[in-house]
C-alpha cells in the first residue's frame, strides 16, 4: 500500500493511500469547525485535487466524532476566512469525487460538510442531524438547500425543525448515506475509487429530489403552527421553500440572511448560553483529579409510588436492571401495574414498540422488603417526605446494601446530611432528586452531602447521564437549588393574591413571559394537598391555599382548586368562590386590595428568585450561575429563549433588579427581599453572573 507523508499540518492532515487522499480532521474533543479546521480542509482538498497521483478523496476525522458542528464560540466575532459555506463549496467543486467517511456524530456543520461531499458512508453507530434550531438559528452552510434537494423537502424540513439526530440506518433509508459499514473508512475508500472509475455523482446542490410542492406546504403549515414561538422554525421553512423557487446560489443567500438575523437575535444568544451552561454543569466542582465513578450494573428503588415507579422506569429505559421494592405485595403490584400502564400508553402513542416495552419491563423486578436491595450498586430511596421514615430506611440499608453501593435519597427538601448521619457509611450517601414524572423530566439534582465521597458523587452524576438526565450538583440546604428558589416565587404569588391579584392574573403574567403553566395552574395539577402536608410538617402557613384545602379544593383531582375544572376536568376557569376566599383573607389581614399591573406581577415573581439564586451562589450551594439556569430550564419549565433566571438577570441589568428589590422590601417590610450582597456587588461593579462564571472557569 503506497502511503505519502502528511502534506498539511494539524488540525487537518492528508495522506495518500492507493490513489485516495485521506483528509483527516483532528480538533478534539469534537472536531468543531474552527477557522483552522476550515482553512486546513480547503487547503488539503485543493492540494489533493491538483495532485495527479490522487484519483479520489475521502474526508474523515479522528476520535469518536466526525464533526459535531461549527465552532459557535466564534459567533459575534469578526469572521475569519474561509467561511464554512465557502469551505464546503470548495469541497463540492473538486474535479475528483469526494466521499465522507463518518465515524461518529455528524451534527450541524458536520452534516453540512458531509452534504458537500459527493457521497457519504457511516458506521452503524453514527448519528446525523441538524440541531441548529436548538441554538435559535438554522443550518447556515447550505443545509437548508442541499438536504431538501438530496432527500426531499418534507423529510429535510422535519430533520432540521426537530433538531434531533437520526441513526445511520434511518439516514441511509432517507438517502443521506450511500452506505453503512463497520469500517467506514475502508468502505469510503472503495466507494471513492469506484466513483473515480465512472461518472462523478451529481453534487447535492444540483440534485432535484425536492418532492411534491403541495405536500411541502401542508407540512410546513403544520410545523409553523406547532413552532410558532420559535423564529428558527419560520426561517427554516422560508429557506427550504426557496429551494423550490430559487436557483441554488439565491437559496444560499436567503439562508445566510436568515442565519445572520437569527444569530444576533437575543433569543439565539440565550439558547447558546443554555448550550454551554448544560455542558459546564457536567463538570463536577472540587472533584479530586483522577476520581472515577464506581461501577453500576444494577439498581434498586425503594418505594413503588408514582415517583419510585418513574425512577425505576428511568433505569430500565437506560438498560440497567432495577429492583422495585415495596413494603407489601399489594403495594408492589399496584406500583408494577402503574409502570406497565405507563409503558402501555407509550406503545399506544407510537413512541415505543411492543418489543421495546417487553425488554424494559423485563428489566424491572418487584420485591417486598429492604433485603432486596442487597445486590444493587446504587439504591434510590423514594418514599414520603418524612425525615423519620427516611432515617429509619437508611439506618437499615447500612447493613443490607453491599460495600461501595451508593445510597441516594430522592428527597426534594430535607437535610441530606441528617439522613447520612443515620448510617455508619455517610460517604456513600447523597441526594438524587428526580423530578416528576421521573421517567420524562430531564433534570437530576445531585446533592453532595458534607461527607459524600468524591467517587460516590461522580457515580451519581454518571448514572444521571446514563439515564439521559441533565445532572446538576447542589450543596445541602432546604430545597437545594430549584425548590429553594421556587419557595420565593410561591411566597410572592401568595402575597400578590392578598394584595389584589387573582390567580388567573398571576398565571397570565408568567404565561406571557414564556412559562407554559403559572404557579396556581401548576399547583392545581400537582394537588394543593402536597404543599399543605409540607406546611403542616414545618408549621408554616399559606392563608389562601390552606383555606382552599379546608374547603376540599385540592386541584384537578377534585375538579376544584384555584380554578374550577367542572368542564373537561383539565381546563380550569376562574371561580367566584375562590375570589370570595381571597377577598376574605385580604380583609382578615387588613389589606386594601388594589389592581396590580402585569409588569409588577412579573417582577414580584422573578426578581426574588434571582435574588435567592445570588444567595445560593454566595453560599456555594451552586458552583455556577449557569448551573442555576440549567436547573430551572430542565426542571421547572423556564422558557429557554430567555436563558434561565441568572442569564435573564444579566439581560435586564443587575442595577435595575437591585433597585426594584429594595423597593419591594421597603414597601412590604419583608427582609428576605433585600438584595443579596453578591447581587449588590455585581451591580455596583458593573459585573454580571456570566462574567462570574467565566472567572471561575479560568
Amino acid at each position: 500500500m503506497a502511503q505519502q507523508e502528511p502534506v498539511t499540518s494539524n488540525p487537518v492532515t492528508s495522506t495518500v493511500e492507493d490513489g485516495v487522499a485521506i483528509v483527516r480532521i483532528a480538533n478534539p474533543p469534537v472536531n468543531a469547525l474552527s477557522a483552522a479546521v476550515r482553512g486546513g480542509l480547503v487547503r488539503a482538498v485543493e492540494a489533493a485535487d491538483a495532485d495527479s497521483s490522487v484519483r479520489a478523496i475521502v474526508v474523515t476525522a479522528e476520535g469518536r466524532t466526525f464533526i459535531a458542528g461549527a465552532d459557535i464560540t466564534e459567533f459575534g466575532k469578526p469572521p475569519v476566512p474561509p467561511t464554512l459555506p465557502d469551505a464546503i463549496a470548495s469541497v463540492e467543486a473538486t474535479s475528483k469525487p469526494v466521499v465522507a467517511a463518518i465515524n461518529g456524530a455528524a451534527l450541524g456543520g458536520g452534516l453540512e460538510v458531509a452534504l458537500g461531499c459527493h457521497a457519504r458512508v457511516a458506521t452503524p453507530s453514527a448519528k446525523l442531524g441538524l440541531p441548529e434550531v436548538k441554538l435559535g438559528i438554522l443550518p447556515g452552510a447550505g443545509g437548508t438547500q442541499r438536504l431538501p434537494r438530496l432527500i426531499g423537502a418534507v423529510p429535510a424540513l422535519k430533520l432540521m425543525t426537530s433538531g434531533d439526530p437520526i441513526s445511520a440506518k434511518e439516514a441511509q433509508s432517507l438517502g443521506i448515506l450511500d452506505e453503512v459499514a463497520e469500517d467506514a473508512l475502508a468502505a469510503a475508500k472503495a466507494l471513492a475509487l469506484r466513483l473515480a472509475g465512472g461518472a462523478r455523482p451529481a453534487a447535492a446542490s444540483a440534485a432535484t429530489n425536492l418532492g411534491d410542492r403541495d405536500a411541502f406546504e401542508a407540512a410546513a403549515g403544520a410545523m409553523a403552527k406547532k413552532g410558532a414561538e420559535n423564529p428558527s422554525i419560520a426561517a427554516c421553512i422560508d429557506a427550504v421553500r426557496a429551494a423550490f423557487d430559487k436557483p441554488f446560489d439565491e437559496g444560499m443567500a436567503i439562508e445566510r440572511a436568515h442565519f445572520i438575523r437569527l444569530r444576533d437575535d437575543p433569543r439565539s444568544k440565550a439558547l447558546r448560553h443554555v448550550f454551554f451552561a448544560e455542558r459546564a454543569a457536567a463538570r463536577i466542582p472540587g472533584l479530586p483529579k483522577g476520581t472515577q465513578p464506581r461501577p453500576v450494573a444494577r439498581a434498586a428503588v425503594i418505594g413503588g409510588g408514582t415517583m419510585g415507579g418513574g425512577i425505576a422506569m428511568s433505569f430500565a429505559n437506560a438498560g440497567i436492571p432495577v429492583t422495585l421494592i415495596e413494603t407489601s405485595e399489594e403495594n408492589l403490584q399496584r406500583g408494577l401495574e402503574r409502570v406497565a400502564g405507563n409503558y402501555a400508553t407509550s406503545v399506544k402513542r407510537g413512541s415505543l414498540t411492543e418489543e421495546a416495552r417487553g425488554k424494559r419491563m423485563g428489566l424491572i423486578e418487584g420485591k417486598v422488603g429492604l433485603e432486596a436491595a442487597a445486590g444493587a450498586d446504587v439504591v434510590v430511596e423514594a418514599v414520603f417526605e418524612e425525615m423519620g421514615l427516611k432515617k429509619e430506611i437508611f439506618g437499615k440499608l447500612q447493613g443490607i446494601a453491599k460495600p461501595g453501593a451508593v445510597l441516594a435519597t430522592n428527597t426534594s427538601y430535607l437535610d441530606v446530611d441528617e439522613i447520612a448521619a443515620s448510617t455508619s457509611r455517610p460517604g456513600d450517601v447523597l441526594g438524587m432528586h428526580f423530578f416528576s414524572p421521573a421517567n420524562v423530566m430531564k433534570l437530576l439534582e445531585v446533592v453532595r452531602g458534607r461527607e459524600t465521597a468524591p467517587d460516590a458523587l461522580a457515580t451519581a452524576v454518571e448514572v444521571g447521564r446514563k439515564l439521559a438526565k441533565v445532572p446538576v450538583v447542589s450543596g445541602v440546604c432546604y430545597g437545594f437549588i430549584g425548590n429553594r428558589m421556587l419557595a420565593r416565587r410561591t411566597a410572592q404569588a401568595d402575597r400578590l393574591l392578598i394584595e389584589g391579584a387573582m390567580p388567573e392574573e398571576v398565571d397570565a403574567a408568567l404565561n406571557a413571559f414564556g412559562f407554559r403553566m403559572g404557579p396556581f395552574a401548576m399547583t392545581d395539577l400537582a394537588g394543593l394537598d402536597i404543599g399543605w402536608r409540607i406546611r403542616q410538617a414545618s408549621g408554616k402557613k399559606s392563608p389562601v391555599a390552606d383555606a382552599l384545602v379546608e374547603a376540599g379544593r385540592l386541584g384537578q383531582k377534585t375538579k376544584r382548586g384555584y380554578y374550577d375544572y367542572a368542564g373537561d376536568g383539565r381546563t380550569g376557569v376562574p371561580d367566584p368562590e375562590v375570589r370570595a376566599v381571597i377577598e376574605r383573607v385580604s380583609a382578615e389581614q387588613g389589606v386594601t386590595r388594589r389592581a396590580i399591573p402585569p409588569e409588577e406581577i412579573l417582577e414580584r415573581l422573578l426578581y426574588p428568585m434571582i435574588n435567592e439564586g445570588a444567595r445560593i451562589l454566595e453560599e456555594g450551594i451552586a458552583a455556577r450561575a449557569g448551573d442555576i439556569d440549567t436547573v430551572w430550564l430542565n426542571g421547572y419549565g423556564w422558557p429557554a429563549g430567555t436563558g434561565g433566571p441568572m442569564f435573564h438577570a444579566d439581560s435586564l441589568g443587575l442595577p435595575r433588579i437591585v433597585a426594584r428589590l429594595r423597593d419591594f422590601a421597603q414597601a412590604s417590610g419583608d427582609e428576605s427581599l433585600r438584595p443579596a450582597a453578591l447581587l449588590v456587588r455585581l451591580a455596583e461593579e458593573g459585573g454580571s453572573f456570566a462574567a462570574l462564571d467565566e472567572k471561575a472557569a479560568a
